[in-house]
């Protein structure tokens, strides 16, 4: 498979440089082989940002093909690659979170990370063990202790760069109004079908970059669905310029100025998922997808029993703009 350049972007001002195309690592259910296989081909392919997590349980195969890359000579260092994880709800406290970077590193077998996220805006209780949590055992997360701890991580070398997932403009104003180290990177859903464009205007005012997960709607996990592939708009622009209904989103999100993290463990497509660079939608096309109904698809309540706290977070993500 021929290897394809990817570009970079520069994240806040500390100095570090991202892929602006990621492969995801996120599976249900999850074959740790699969997923140590798809990142060696992903690698030879040119993917060089893999984003994992603490509750995806893909850390370890993730660690362990970066390894084999490694030994086999698919890269010469591990520097040649940005690796991205996230501190899960359940260790949102600020006692928890350095260990909680220290398992995911020991999960690696790495001694930093590129970027650390906080997961979600929100705590759960440490025994939760079930799907939908239940509401009893979800709290609201202190974000200044949480996100001084993430600092500290910072500070200590264990991460170049932190962040924060699924964050509302209210959230991460909170954050801005003490935060030392402001968060380089707010990853949310971003696809044609929710385009967040007063969440990547205000993110983009604070020089906060966007990446997109589930640029694809996320198909064939619990909580996403197949709309983006079902939408007809996108269906007319790809047979038109004969690409993929993915590529023509995945362009999409790439022409708003946002990282894409792709997901398919499937050879070809990850080729499909690379060749979106030289390229462009028109403005009669773009204009087509702007108006395209909008609907988030990843809710909280798909995996958390709901209570007031949960519809608050609901609706402050859930405002279209």
């Amino acid at each position: 498979m021929e290897e394809i350049k990817v570009p970079e972007v520069s994240l806040g001002s500390c100095g570090l440089t991202m892929p602006l195309i990621g492969m995801g690592t996120a599976a249900y259910p999850l074959v740790a082989e699969t997923v140590k296989s798809a990142v060696l081909e992903a690698i030879k392919a040119g993917y060089r940002h893999f984003d994992t997590a603490f509750v995806y349980g893909s850390e370890q195969p993730l660690g362990e093909a970066i390894a084999e890359a490694l030994n086999i000579g698919l890269i010469k260092s591990r520097d040649e690659l940005f690796i991205t994880s996230k501190l899960w709800c359940s260790f949102a406290d600020q006692d928890l979170v350095i260990p909680a970077i220290q398992m995911s590193l020991k999960n690696l077998q790495l001694e930093y990370l590129d970027l650390y996220l906080i997961h979600w805006p929100i705590k759960f209780s440490k025994e939760v063990t079930q799907i939908p949590i239940p509401k009893e055992n979800i709290f609201p997360i202190d974000i200044k202790s949480v996100w001084t701890a993430m600092e500290k991580c910072q500070l200590l070398g264990l991460t170049k760069a932190i962040g924060v997932s699924n964050f509302s403009s209210k959230k991460i104003e909170e954050i801005l109004s003490f935060a030392k180290f402001p968060p380089v990177i707010n990853q949310v859903e971003l696809n044609p079908l929710w385009q967040q464009k007063e969440l990547r205007e205000f993110c983009k005012e604070k020089g906060i970059h966007v990446s997109a997960h589930s640029p694809l709607g996320s198909k064939g996990t619990i909580w996403g669905d197949s709309r983006v592939f079902d939408c007809d708009v996108l269906k007319e622009i790809a047979e038109a310029k004969g690409k993929t209904i993915a590529q023509i989103s995945l362009r999409w999100v790439y022409e708003q100025g946002a990282s894409v993290i792709t997901k398919s463990f499937n050879k070809e497509r990850m080729k499909e998922n690379l060749e979106i660079l030289d390229w462009c939608l028109t403005s009669e096309e773009l204009d087509k997808i702007s108006r395209i109904p909008q609907r988030k698809g990843g809710l909280l309540s798909t995996f958390i029993e709901p209570n007031d706290l949960v519809k608050e977070l609901e609706a402050e993500l859930t405002l279209i703009s």
